[in-house]
């Protein structure tokens, strides 16, 4: 899989842009600010319909302008396909396919398969839960886009189920009794624990297909350190269930009866995928807060390693890599390890601000960008 052509119009820096684009290694180089990450986080834009930097797409669209256009022709298994999206200030943003239009980005999601390492990474290890289960979801849609829906269909459910619990909990505090809606609790436990035993049994499966992976990776980039372990542990109070969604989805409902009350005193949804971890150890000690920084990196580096052999092994389309000014961050052997380990990947789009920090193992195109414009360099 590779991508042939980016296409951009008012997408952050770049007033119109069209760059080609050959399988293998392309580096982009530039002094910081020039919009090279702008352009890796438009691929990646165009295969998760989210960015990698920003929450909402607002940042996305060039200053002044009320529209963006993100567009990339990509190739895989000899078929071609043309991706695109506007991006609407205050408005529903429009995906196509081949022309055709699609209904928002779902049908987009998993048509172009990236990984991206980006400096970013290291709150995967370093940073909140929530870093922990973005990383997971992310990979999810990735190996399997239906999932995309089965995530925003939680999302909807966990937004009513919360709203309901804090009407409860004003009306508690003020001394009154439960509202007339409380009586419709038990309907959207059953929608949660149904929309979220599905996410978490593929999240179960997903780390019991990393974890020798993350492993191996780890190893490699810090021999003799002590093992990688990786956990998920469920906030339904079970933490060892096999990626059966029956199973998850009568613990969720058992965990949710017993927390209603807590729950109700606290306004909160407080059971559910959306506040389960993904817990990453060194040995004995979890990472966060024990690693050290140069531990932290090569964990990071482990588990985007691990999810592009993980996809390389699951499809026949290997993802395209995205190396988002990765090198700058890691020492000599680091960097020639990744080098070696990405090298031979049907494409690869590096960002650098320095020639040098690029492993020479990584040769290829070369752009320069600078003031909202590339060039071959």
């Amino acid at each position: 899989m590779h991508v042939a052509a980016l296409s951009l119009r008012d997408f952050r820096s770049y007033a119109a842009l069209d760059l080609g684009l050959q399988p293998g290694v392309s580096v982009l180089l530039g002094s910081n600010g020039q919009g090279k990450t702008n352009l890796v986080e438009a691929v990646q834009y165009l295969a998760t319909f989210s960015s990698h930097r920003v929450a909402t797409d607002a940042p996305l669209l060039r200053a002044g302008c009320a529209a963006a256009h993100v567009a990339a022709r990509v190739v895989a298994a000899e078929r071609s396909l043309l991706l695109e999206v506007d991006l609407v200030a205050g408005g529903a943003n429009r995906a196509r396919v081949n022309r055709a239009p699609v209904r928002g980005g779902r049908e987009l999601v998993g048509l172009l398969r990236t990984v991206l390492f980006a400096p970013e990474d290291l709150a995967v290890v370093k940073g909140d839960p929530s870093e922990r289960r973005r990383f997971l979801d992310q990979l999810l849609v990735v190996r399997r886009p239906r999932l995309a829906g089965v995530r925003a269909d939680y999302d909807r459910v966990l937004k009513q189920r919360t709203a309901l619990l804090r009407s409860a909990a004003q009306l508690r505090r003020q001394g009154g009794r439960d509202p007339a809606g409380l009586g419709t609790l038990d309907v959207w436990d059953s929608h949660l624990a149904r929309t979220g035993s599905e996410l978490v049994a593929a999240r179960v499966e997903l780390v019991e297909a990393l974890r020798p992976l993350v492993r191996d990776a780890y190893a490699a980039l810090a021999p003799g350190a002590p093992a990688v372990e990786l956990t998920y542990r469920s906030r339904a109070g079970v933490d060892a269930l096999p990626d059966d969604r029956e199973a998850w989805e009568a613990a969720l409902l058992s965990a949710l009866s017993e927390a209603r009350s807590e729950e109700i005193d606290r306004g909160q949804c407080l059971v559910g995928p959306h506040r389960d971890e993904l817990v990453l150890a060194l040995g004995s000690l979890p990472a966060r807060g024990y690693a050290s920084q140069g531990e932290s990196w090569s964990l990071a580096l482990a588990l985007r390693l691990a999810s592009f052999d993980l996809l390389v092994e699951e499809t026949d389309s290997p993802p395209v890599l995205l190396l988002d000014d990765v090198f700058a961050e890691l020492d000599d052997r680091r960097r020639e390890h990744l080098a070696e380990r990405v090298s031979d990947a049907d494409q690869v789009l590096v960002t650098a601000a320095v020639e040098a920090d690029v492993p020479s193992l990584l040769s290829g195109s070369r752009f320069m960008v600078g003031a909202g414009e590339v060039s071959r360099a």
